[in-house]
């Protein structure tokens, strides 16, 4: 068998020229460019910075404001991740086994996901109006006197539900790809040695939807922390008051709203080494329990 050898080509590098520049230019350089902005205190009207150290990171993390936003995107990412996992998976299993009008069945679920954020923020705010809103008379009906925009954790439900809403379809369409990816005949075989629908699905189905959770897991928290942030902006309406918010919004807030530069780089230096740690967590911890094959 004869071995195909290549000799020295530019190719290569010249097809991976143009992502390498993207990368560099829409990640790398602003990465390095708000470490540096992080050890100073900067002026923004006149564009002088004075190095003040790690003054900006101690003060991040000793401010209350700082500590309570951090709070409530670590609650505000599992609660959002859980959801939208755990309706997407219900909602795939059920796709799964439609027999008739399957097509139109996946459609209607799936055309959520072409919805910007900013525009599933304004439909939030719609569905939670205090006049208006379909979900604020429900609410009001079982006894919920829910005030968006003026009460935290009203806000703070709010705020997850839309979240979550607008990231089912994408775990959707993956679990369902998973799902149709299963050899029928292992069901067959799985129906056969276990009566039990849901006992079988826990003890052969899901374990085989393994690499895609994990995948959807990883997609989900980078989502919650980065991707909501036009949810976040359109249902505070730019005036978040005592109201929840996210640390990305928070960098968003110091920085543009408060011309805190240095500050607001320390925060989004802070939040990338806390979503790269948690990465790396995820990889070594439960990674370990996923099987590709």
């Amino acid at each position: 068998m004869k071995k195909a050898l290549f000799g020295p080509s530019l190719t290569p590098y010249l097809l991976l020229l143009p992502q390498m520049a993207i990368v560099a230019i829409f990640f790398l350089w602003p990465s390095a460019e708000a470490v540096r902005s992080s050890f100073h205190i900067e002026d923004p009207f006149f564009g002088t910075a004075t190095f003040v150290g790690v003054d900006n990171y101690v003060d991040a993390v000793t401010n209350s404001t700082y500590a309570r936003s951090a709070r409530f995107t670590a609650l505000f990412t599992v609660v959002v991740a859980l959801f939208s996992l755990g309706i997407a998976l219900a909602l795939a299993v059920s796709a799964d086994a439609v027999l008739r009008g399957k097509s139109t069945y996946k459609t209607s679920l799936m055309w959520v996901y072409a919805i910007a954020p900013p525009v599933a923020g304004l439909m939030g705010s719609m569905f939670f109006d205090q006049h208006i809103g379909p979900l604020k008379e429900f609410a009001a009906w079982l006894g919920w006197d829910m005030r968006v925009g003026f009460d935290y954790f009203d806000t703070a439900v709010a705020m997850m539900t839309v979240a979550a809403w607008k990231q089912i379809p994408v775990n959707f369409i993956f679990f369902l790809s998973g799902l149709q990816g299963i050899p029928t005949s292992l069901r067959e075989a799985a129906s056969i040695d276990c009566r039990s629908p849901v006992r079988r699905f826990w003890t052969v189905v899901f374990p085989l939807l393994a690499p895609t959770s994990f995948f959807l897991l990883i997609i989900n928290i980078t989502y919650a922390f980065f991707e909501t942030f036009g949810v976040v902006d359109v249902m505070l309406k730019g005036e978040p008051g005592n109201n929840p918010v996210t640390l990305v919004y928070k960098v968003y807030l110091d920085g543009f709203r408060g011309q805190d530069l240095g500050g607001s780089s320390a925060q989004s230096v802070i939040l990338m080494a806390a979503v790269f740690l948690l990465t790396v967590i995820q990889f070594r911890l439960i990674e370990r329990r996923v099987h590709y094959t």
